[in-house]
Formats: C-alpha cells, sequence, structure tokens
C-alpha cells in the first residue's frame, strides 16, 4: 500500500481579545480556512481542500492550530492563509487572522517546534515580570517545558502510520 504524505501547518490565531479564543473549535476553523481557499483559488482549491485536509488540533487557550494538508499541494492552500480575517464560531463572528508558525513533515515535529517557540516566549516575558513571584513561576514554567512532561496535554501520538489507515 502507498503511503499519501502529508503537510501539517502549525498556526497562531490572533485575536484582540483573548478572551474570544474560547469560542474556537476545529469546525469553525476548517470552515474558515475552506472558505478562503475556495475564494483565493476558486473550485480547484476548494476541491484540493476537500482532499484529505483536516483540522488536527485546536487549543481555544492558546490559539494554537494544528492543519493538515496533502503534500502536493500544500503550499497552494497555505497561500490562502492569509486572507482569513475572521472566523465565525458559536454565531459570533471573531475578527483574527492565523500566523504560521511551522510546516512539519508529522506532528510531531511540529510539537517539538511548538516546545522551542513556547520556551522563546516565556524567556521573552522574563524582563517584563513586575515582581520576583512571576519572574518565579515564568522560570518554573521554562524548566516545565518538555515533550514528555506535562505540557504534551491534549496532542496526539504523532505516529504517521496510524493516521494513514484510517483513511
Amino acid at each position: 500500500m502507498v503511503r499519501v504524505k502529508s503537510r501539517y501547518l502549525l498556526c497562531e490565531v490572533n485575536v484582540s481579545e483573548r478572551s474570544r479564543l474560547l469560542l474556537l473549535d476545529d469546525r469553525a476553523v476548517s470552515a474558515a480556512v475552506k472558505a478562503a481557499v475556495s475564494r483565493i483559488h476558486g473550485d480547484y482549491g476548494a476541491a484540493l481542500c476537500s482532499i484529505r485536509f483536516s483540522v488536527k488540533y485546536v487549543n481555544a487557550h492558546t490559539g494554537t492550530v494544528f492543519l493538515r494538508f496533502p503534500k502536493r499541494c500544500y503550499r497552494l492552500l497555505w497561500s490562502a492563509l492569509p486572507f482569513i480575517t475572521s472566523i465565525e464560531a458559536c454565531g459570533q463572528k471573531i475578527p483574527c487572522f492565523l500566523n504560521c508558525l511551522h510546516v512539519g513533515g508529522t506532528i510531531r515535529t511540529c510539537q517539538k517546534f511548538l516546545i522551542r517557540y513556547n520556551k522563546q516566549q516565556l524567556h521573552r516575558m522574563l524582563p517584563k515580570c513586575k515582581n520576583k513571584e512571576e519572574e518565579e513561576q515564568i522560570r518554573r514554567e521554562i524548566l516545565n517545558c518538555s515533550l514528555k512532561g506535562g505540557n504534551q496535554e491534549g496532542f496526539e501520538d504523532g505516529s504517521e502510520s496510524e493516521e494513514d489507515e484510517e483513511e
């Protein structure tokens, strides 16, 4: 059996009000991506988006999204992401944009990049601390960042073979 290769895009949803992120779900993100692709690339893009495209992971607290596209057409679909200006979820329109942080061949590589990215963000927050308690809490979070530790909550197993057997 021939394995169909995919690309995983790690995206960050940027909104003006962080509380609006809690309204996000995978169906809303999927609908927004499909609408943007069909608007930018027409019927051809819509057809490509209907083949093996899926939202693998959405974290409404951090605004992190994993998108899976077929390898042969991920660049075409990736090019439509900047045109997403809002996501409609729970009957409300959330003004936002998607910032693509990383493109990887597996979910695991995206997870590793996300851990490195989060460590960098915590290091950037360290000088902005107002008191010693905040500084100590951020230092603990930096030490806690690892794939084997408690930060993999909500992530799926990164094995490719299980995902390809489903389809």
